[in-house]
C-alpha cells in the first residue's frame, strides 16, 4: 500500500493511502496543491499523486450558492460596525493606503482643474518620493521639519531667481542651449548653463540647514536632505512645464512629458542634489577642505545634469540617468574610505 504525508507550512500530516487522500480532497480537508511526501522521500502535490494512479481530483461543493454566501455570515460581508471614523482614526495601515490610493482623485475634485491642480498632484508624487527616500536613506538625525522646509525653500528660491530676479538672463551660457547650436556648444551650454545654476539652487536649502545644525551630520542624513531639495525643485519646475511648455504641445507627447515630470524627472533631480550633498556633508565634517569639496559637490551633479539635458531621453541620456543613481550609491557605500582619504 503506498502511503504519502501531507506538508504544509512546514508541518507534516499522515501518512495516508490513496483512496484517504481522494476523500479528504473531496472534503476539501487538503488542497490539490499540498505537498506529497511519497514512500520513497520523492516530492509531489495531491493532485500529481492522485493523477498519477488514475484517480479523480473532485471537490465537493457545500450547497448552492446561497448557502455558501449565507455560511459566510451578513457582518462579515458588510461589517457595518467597523465603519466608523475611529476606525479609520485608529488603524494607521487604512489610512495610508487610503490617502495614497484615493488622494488624487480628491485633489482633483477639490482642485477643479487648475493650476492648483498641477501643483496638489505634484505635491502628491512628492509625498511618495519622500516615503520611498525615507525608507531608503532615513537616519536618527531626520528631522520631518527640516525636509519640509527644504522642500518648499528650494521653491521659494527659484521663484525669485528665475522669476523674479530673471538671472539665467543674465547667464550667458544659456544661450547655447538652443536647438540651433552644434552639439558641443549645447553641451557646454547644459552643463555651465542649466546644469551648475539648478544644482546650486538645490545646494542652497540642504547647505543652509546643515549649517545651522547644532551636531555634525553624517552624509546619510545630507543626502537625504539633498534628494528632498531635489523633489521640491523638480515639483516645482514639473508644474511650471506642465502650464507653459507641455500644454501646447499634441496629445502624445504633452501626456508623456507630463508623466515624466511627475515621476522620473523629480528623481534624477533627487539624485543629482543627493550627490552634491553627498560632498556637502564632508565640507562640514572636514572643513579644511571645504572649498574643493564645495566645487565637486556643484561640478559632478552639473556635469551629469548637462549630459542629460543634452541627449534627454536618448539611449546615452539613460545610461546618464543610471550613472548618476549608481554614483549616489556607491559613494554612499564608500563613504567611510572617502573619510580616509580626506583625513589622510
Amino acid at each position: 500500500m503506498l502511503l504519502f504525508s501531507i506538508e504544509r507550512n512546514g508541518q507534516q500530516h499522515g501518512p495516508y493511502d490513496l483512496n484517504a487522500l481522494k476523500t479528504y480532497l473531496y472534503d476539501g480537508k487538503i488542497l490539490a496543491q499540498d505537498k506529497t511526501i511519497g514512500p520513497n522521500g520523492e516530492i509531489s502535490t495531491v493532485r500529481e499523486v492522485l493523477r498519477k494512479n488514475g484517480m479523480g481530483t473532485a471537490v465537493k461543493n457545500n450547497g448552492n450558492i446561497i448557502k455558501q454566501i449565507k455560511s459566510f455570515g451578513a457582518s462579515l460581508l458588510f461589517p457595518k460596525n467597523s465603519f466608523s471614523f475611529a476606525t479609520f482614526k485608529n488603524d494607521q495601515k487604512l489610512l495610508l493606503i487610503s490617502i495614497i490610493g484615493l488622494a488624487p482623485a480628491f485633489l482633483i475634485r477639490f482642485t477643479d482643474a487648475s493650476v492648483f491642480t498641477f501643483y496638489a498632484i505634484a505635491l502628491y508624487f512628492s509625498v511618495l518620493w519622500g516615503l520611498f527616500f525615507y525608507s531608503v536613506f532615513n537616519t536618527s538625525q531626520v528631522r520631518i521639519k527640516n525636509s519640509i522646509i527644504i522642500f518648499f525653500l528650494v521653491q521659494a528660491i527659484i521663484f525669485i531667481s528665475i522669476d523674479v530676479l530673471r538671472l539665467t538672463e543674465f547667464n550667458p551660457f544659456y544661450q547655447l542651449t538652443e536647438d540651433h547650436q552644434p552639439f558641443f556648444s549645447r553641451l557646454i551650454g547644459y552643463i555651465f548653463g542649466v546644469g551648475a545654476f539648478e544644482e546650486t539652487i538645490k545646494f542652497l536649502p540642504v547647505f543652509l540647514i546643515t549649517r545651522l545644525s547644532k551636531e555634525p551630520l553624517k552624509p546619510q542624513t545630507v543626502v537625504f536632505y539633498g534628494l528632498i531639495s531635489g523633489i521640491g525643485f523638480g515639483v516645482f519646475e514639473g508644474v511650471q512645464y506642465q502650464i507653459l511648455v507641455n500644454s501646447k504641445l499634441d496629445y502624445n507627447t504633452s501626456f508623456f512629458l507630463n508623466i515624466a515630470r511627475l515621476t522620473s524627472l523629480p528623481f534624477l533631480h533627487a539624485i543629482w542634489s543627493g550627490i552634491s550633498s553627498y560632498f556637502l556633508a564632508f565640507a562640514f565634517l572636514y572643513p579644511t577642505n571645504r572649498i574643493a569639496l564645495w566645487i565637486i559637490a556643484i561640478a559632478i551633479p552639473a556635469i551629469l545634469h548637462g549630459l542629460y539635458d543634452t541627449f534627454t531621453w536618448s539611449i546615452p541620456g539613460l545610461f546618464v540617468s543610471y550613472i548618476g543613481v549608481a554614483l549616489l550609491m556607491i559613494y554612499l557605500k564608500n563613504a567611510k574610505d572617502f573619510q580616509k582619504k580626506i583625513v589622510q
